[in-house]
């Protein structure tokens, strides 16, 4: 796996320093510090009451430890039921945490992106602190066992409050932001890249084998890292996008305003495709 891990980072380094034919030189997003900082205070406002809310539930005794039932998790996670790993749990955070920085990273390596890389920087502080309210909202409101509970390799962690927080997986939706949002930025910066196809295949695999190893380390089911990952590929996506300029290529959303034939104001929002 480690090498997979080193592989998908090399690809994605590689096309995000090549060359890049009639490169960009205006960025393709719009940013505005009166819209944008409340968002992000919004943003780490929830994140804080989501985490406060998970911290105020309490742990399961040994006695409702021992009631647990396999039988009473959906068949589709129930093979996991009793999985733990120290070992696979460090490997998921070995490929997390760093991946949080290198995917940023990577993109300053770019010609087009580096000049705007600010811009690009508050951007995705936006994105990865939307996939966190949403988890810590998740796992602060819809208490889930986590599969090593299932099992007593877990030892006193089986009692924490922690071991209630199995739904979704963060990892991998911290992860699926990170490289989606690299891979979508690169896209937009660089629309006529060669490189597209491999930058957007390691923004998908990477966080598909953080998933991998939060399964077997026993800290989530299967169905939270679905979860967790359309979050977080949904977030490194969607918040650049809803940023789109009109007159790029892509899809994008623009402000519609007028008056019918009866004389009525109306505005909203038109979702148009780029040229």
């Amino acid at each position: 796996m480690k090498q997979i891990f080193s592989l998908l980072i090399a690809s994605l380094s590689l096309a995000a320093a090549q060359p890049v034919v009639a490169q960009q030189t205006t960025s393709p997003y719009r940013t505005r510090f009166a819209v944008d900082g409340p968002v992000i205070l919004g943003e780490l406002a929830v994140s804080g009451f989501g985490l406060y809310r998970s911290m105020q539930r309490d742990g399961l005794s040994n006695t409702q430890l021992a009631a647990l039932n396999k039988n009473d998790i959906p068949r589709f996670d129930r093979f996991s039921a009793g999985y733990f790993s120290q070992s696979a749990q460090t490997a998921s955070d070995l490929i997390c945490y760093p991946t949080l920085v290198i995917a940023p990273g990577l993109l300053a390596l770019n010609p087009a992106i580096r000049s705007h890389y600010g811009q690009t920087l508050a951007l995705y502080v936006q994105t990865v602190l939307a996939a966190d309210a949403l988890f810590t909202t998740s796992i602060g409101n819809i208490p889930r066992y986590r599969p090593f509970i299932y099992g007593t390799e877990g030892g006193d962690l089986r009692n924490g409050h922690i071991a209630t927080n199995s739904f979704f997986a963060g990892h991998t939706a911290h992860t699926a932001a990170a490289t989606f949002f690299a891979a979508k930025v690169f896209h937009d910066f660089n629309p006529d890249s060669p490189a597209q196809p491999y930058v957007w295949g390691a923004a998908a695999a990477v966080p598909a084998v953080v998933a991998y190893f939060r399964v077997e380390a026993g800290k989530h089911f299967l169905s939270d890292n679905i979860v967790g990952y359309a979050v977080g590929a949904t977030m490194g996506v969607v918040v650049p996008q809803l940023h789109k300029m009109a007159g790029r290529r892509g899809i994008s959303l623009v402000p519609l305003q007028g008056v019918n034939v009866n004389g009525y104001s109306y505005s909203g929002l038109l979702l148009s495709k780029q040229l």
